[in-house]
């Protein structure tokens, strides 16, 4: 990506090295298995307010923070950018884009969705309207997801800066009630849609980055479908238990995952990211 002069947001809010309790008991195997559950997840308050091991006593994170390195400003110039771009599509639908705030933490940080630690992966709060983010999850995408490079990283933020979008709409708030009043199998369904649109609308900010200013280099979009491909409900489910099991699907199959990211990228335009319409995902 051609990211380095790009603008950086004044979004981003560094917490790294400030002493937040980390999460103590469980194993590497606990960690994996609620890192695959909460993937890009859909709304982790339920989980992080109710998870016993989350917010007990232990270590205290190291204070190694670097607010000026390389990793944060690359975060904060992909920030600014979604802001560019939902700011002028909100102009165009005769709204006002409300910009988020994107979290950067170490190991474990308090939301107004309760406490998390970093095995959560990214998410995004609507309680607060934030984006957290622990920059190791960037390695972990490398090492263990095989999906390495700067625009599949901003891939990541882009998908969760698509849930922000998802909650000004209103779209969040209308999928909650509804999955409240129905059973756990339409439940997922409606996640499956939910997380797909903000991979969609992860396309769309790709899109006008690479229209407008030029950021994509050649590599950069494959870089991007490899990462949605790598996440795929059932190409976890293969990997954590063996087996898949389709009514659990909570994000979505590798293939739907692409074709949704890739369909907001050559369209450019939200209103073709409608997954709650769409007969086939």
């Amino acid at each position: 990506m051609r990211w380095t002069t790009g603008r950086r947001s004044q979004n981003v809010e560094d917490r790294r090295g400030l002493g937040v309790p980390v999460i103590a008991g469980g194993g590497i195997g606990s960690i994996v298995l609620v890192l695959l559950a909460l993937f890009f997840g859909f709304d982790p308050s339920v989980l992080l307010q109710n998870d016993p091991q989350v917010g007990q006593p232990g270590n205290e994170t190291p204070a190694t923070s670097t607010p000026h390195d390389e990793l944060r400003d690359f975060v904060a110039v992909v920030l600014g950018d979604t802001e560019d771009t939902w700011r002028e599509l909100f102009r165009q639908m005769n709204r006002e884009y409300r910009e988020p705030k994107l979290v950067l933490f170490t190991n474990a940080v308090q939301s107004a969705c309760g406490m998390a630690g970093a095995a959560v992966g990214p998410f995004y709060c609507p309680a607060d309207a934030k984006v957290y983010l622990d920059l190791g999850f960037f390695r972990a995408m490398r090492d263990r997801f095989g999906a390495p490079g700067d625009f599949a990283q901003a891939y990541v933020i882009a998908h969760e800066v698509g849930h922000h979008v998802q909650s000004l709409l209103g779209i969040s708030e209308r999928v909650m009630v509804r999955r409240e009043r129905t059973s756990r199998t339409e439940a997922n369904a409606l996640s499956v849609r939910h997380e797909l649109q903000a991979d969609c609308f992860a396309g769309v900010w790709g899109h006008h980055a690479d229209r407008a200013r030029h950021l994509l280099e050649q590599g950069d979009l494959e870089e991007a479908l490899a990462a949605a491909s790598a996440i795929g409900d059932d190409q976890l489910q293969r990997q954590t238990q063996g087996r898949v099991v389709p009514e659990s699907f909570t994000h979505g199959t590798s293939a739907q995952r692409v074709r949704w990211f890739k369909r907001g990228f050559v369209a450019g335009d939200i209103r073709q990211c409608d997954t709650f319409r769409a007969d086939a995902l």
